[in-house]
């Protein structure tokens, strides 16, 4: 692809192996282009620096980070990162390419979106920003426009262009980074921003999905700055009526102007999400506020039900005026003191037996509790939820999964439903996340041998095979690759299930200098080549209608579509002997070798007499007319 002078990156090729397309996005930091990896042929994504920002090593320095940040990151709801480099003047990285719209696209057309769709992206957001924070890795720019709805049905956060160590919360001294509609008041009042930072952030997008517009709004951006940082966030059912409850506490608690009082990560927020989903959302629920910084549980109690006392009617004493009635009335009395003494007693004896039981049965000893189900569950999630049961963790072993994260927890044993008791602790299992395994050696062995290794040693075969031709044996495989293009060779371990693509070969070009050209042309073309034998020329050496050469790309293998080019014989160039009888020598001879011949000259009259005594040429070996091939001899004989 040429160069485009609109824009010298397009048709670029970069660190000879992306082919960069058209420019798909720009941003304040970076463009965007549609590559294709021309090792894995595959289609990428490439940011580029832009170029009057790459004289600031800041600016260079934060880019090269972001490569350095999302390639920590393996997580199906975050934009991977394949590659990273500086090529001359451009500072790139390579990308997975995502057919897709974004949050903001959504967000433009619809205006606000369904309490229940605006659930399923803060799950599939949270999930990917939980493995960030879980990484040390702080976004700090999230917003709609980085947000990527996949034409597939995948939600993924991309843009790590300021992303940070999460530890690293001290301030830029520079002007404020991130779009200052999401900015946390922290970051606005002392540039400062951690994982809390980032939860901010998506409360006020899970307050512009439910609502269709953004809780604070100005004519400048200082305003805007203003009000986050002086503000309450309003609920979201006071501008779009009809919000659950539960949406408008989530995110009341993530947008709490004080950090201590949001969730402390992507993966507390994300526990409560479940937690509103097994509940129901539409479920009405009274929410007390935080008393302090330190106490950040949120309390939820059921509305109490109102009954009302039955009193009994009041007992009546006749009284005759004799005065028995007063006397009866006095005992009674005297008697139900004595009674009701009795009785208290007896209830207070019951009730320290009940709690003395109910201690034994429930707290105590003799109580028992069921292990909850935690599978899935960040580590310090299931520990918060056995303690919830009362149990303690005894024992914390990790082993691999796939399909679970590294740091989730897997299960328990005993296993969940258990019931134990209360004195009993459990062992949690937690994931250590997927294996590194080494890799197996298949270059220089058949095909099927190489799949068998790859198998054996719990990896998968790519199902698009590079096929080349190469000099050795058909079906023999060169090399294998990684998912990120690293030959094998040069690797000693690779994530488990990783598909490994192979180059195998075709064997030799069948064809080659010398050859018939029709027979040549027809080999090739069975192969899948294409043929260029357009050339001709003339040969001595090489018979009419063979091939003089053969030629095709040689930095790069051939492979089926390529085009091999070569150059027919048109067998040996023919000239005419021209007629020299008659003519002087040195004249004969000067034609003779005009006409691309050779003379052989036979005469008894010395060279210096030639233009003296006016000897000519008596006869020539070759008869005048005659076409012979350039180069061929002709006798003259000037004999007297």
């Amino acid at each position: 692809m040429p160069v485009d002078p609109r824009d010298p990156v397009i048709g670029r090729l970069i660190d000879r192996r992306y082919e960069v397309g058209d420019r798909i996005a720009r941003g304040g930091m970076a463009s965007v282009y549609e590559a294709v990896d021309r090792r894995l042929d595959r289609k990428v994504a490439v940011k580029v620096m832009h170029p009057h920002l790459g004289d600031d090593p800041d600016f260079r320095e934060r880019f090269i980070q972001e490569a350095r940040a999302a390639a920590r990151l393996a997580h199906p709801n975050v934009v991977n990162t394949y590659d990273q480099g500086e090529d001359g003047d451009l500072a790139w990285l390579v990308m997975e390419l995502v057919p897709s719209i974004t949050l903001r696209d959504l967000l433009g057309e619809r205006g606000r979106i369904t309490p229940e769709q605006s659930l399923d992206v803060l799950e599939a957001v949270l999930a990917g920003l939980a493995a960030a924070h879980r990484a040390g890795i702080v976004h700090r720019d999230l917003k709609p426009e980085n947000i990527l709805l996949a034409h597939d049905g995948r939600i993924k956060i991309g843009d790590f262009g300021l992303a940070r160590a999460a530890h690293a919360n001290t301030a830029t001294g520079k002007a404020l980074l991130g779009t200052i509609a999401y900015l946390s008041p922290e970051l606005v009042t002392r540039g400062v921003a951690d994982t809390r930072s980032d939860i901010y952030a998506v409360g006020i997008m899970l307050f512009e999905m439910l609502t269709g517009a953004q809780p604070f709004t100005g004519d400048e951006p200082m305003q805007i700055a203003y009000q986050h940082a002086n503000d309450d966030v309003p609920l979201p059912s006071s501008k779009a009526p009809g919000i659950p409850e539960a949406l408008d506490s989530l995110v009341h608690w993530a947008t709490q102007r004080e950090p201590n009082l949001r969730p402390a990560d992507a993966g507390e927020m994300l526990a409560e999400l479940h937690a509103i989903r097994e509940r129901g959302i539409d479920t009405p629920t009274t929410v007390l506020p935080s008393v302090s910084e330190d106490d950040r549980t949120t309390t939820i109690i059921e509305r109490p039900s109102k009954r009302r006392a039955v009193i009994p009617e009041p007992e009546v004493v006749h009284d005759a005026g004799d005065g028995a009635a007063t006397v009866a009335l006095s005992r009674r009395v005297t008697v139900r003191r004595r009674r009701g003494v009795l009785w208290l007693g007896l209830v207070l004896l019951g009730a320290l037996l009940a709690a003395g039981v109910g201690w034994w049965f429930n707290g105590g000893p003799g109580g028992v509790s069921t292990v909850p189900e935690v599978a899935g569950e960040p580590e310090a999630v299931a520990v918060e939820l056995l303690a919830a049961q009362g149990i303690e963790v005894a024992e914390r072993v990790t082993e691999p999964h796939y399909d679970v994260p590294a740091g989730a927890a897997l299960r328990t044993d005993p296993p969940a439903g258990t019931e134990i008791g209360n004195r009993d602790a459990v062992q949690l299992v937690i994931s250590s996340g997927r294996r590194s395994l080494p890799v197996p050696e298949v270059a220089g062995i058949p095909l099927e041998q190489a799949r068998a290794a790859i198998e054996e040693a719990e990896f998968r075969v790519a199902d698009d095979v590079d096929e080349v031709f190469d000099a050795r044996d058909a079906g023999t495989v060169l090399e294998g690759f990684a998912p990120d293009g690293t030959a094998l060779s040069e690797l000693d371990e690779l994530e488990e299930r990783s598909p490994i693509r192979l180059r195998v070969s075709l064997g030799p070009v069948p064809a080659e200098a010398g050859q018939v050209a029709t027979d040549a042309r027809a080999a090739l073309e069975e192969a899948g080549l294409r043929v260029d034998f357009s050339a001709e020329e003339h040969s001595s050496d090489v018979e009419q209608g063979r091939l003089i050469s053969l030629a095709w790309p040689t930095d790069r293998y051939l492979r089926p579509g390529d085009t091999v080019t070569g150059v027919v014989s048109l067998g040996p160039r023919l000239v005419a002997v021209p007629d020299v009888v008659g003519l002087p020598i040195q004249e004969a001879l000067d034609t003779i070798r005009e006409a691309e011949l050779e003379p052989d000259l036979q005469t008894n009259v010395p060279e210096a007499l030639w233009s003296l005594t006016g000897a000519n040429i008596v006869s020539q070996g070759t008869e005048a007319g005659t076409e012979v091939e350039v180069g061929s001899t002709v006798v003259l004989d000037a004999t007297f």
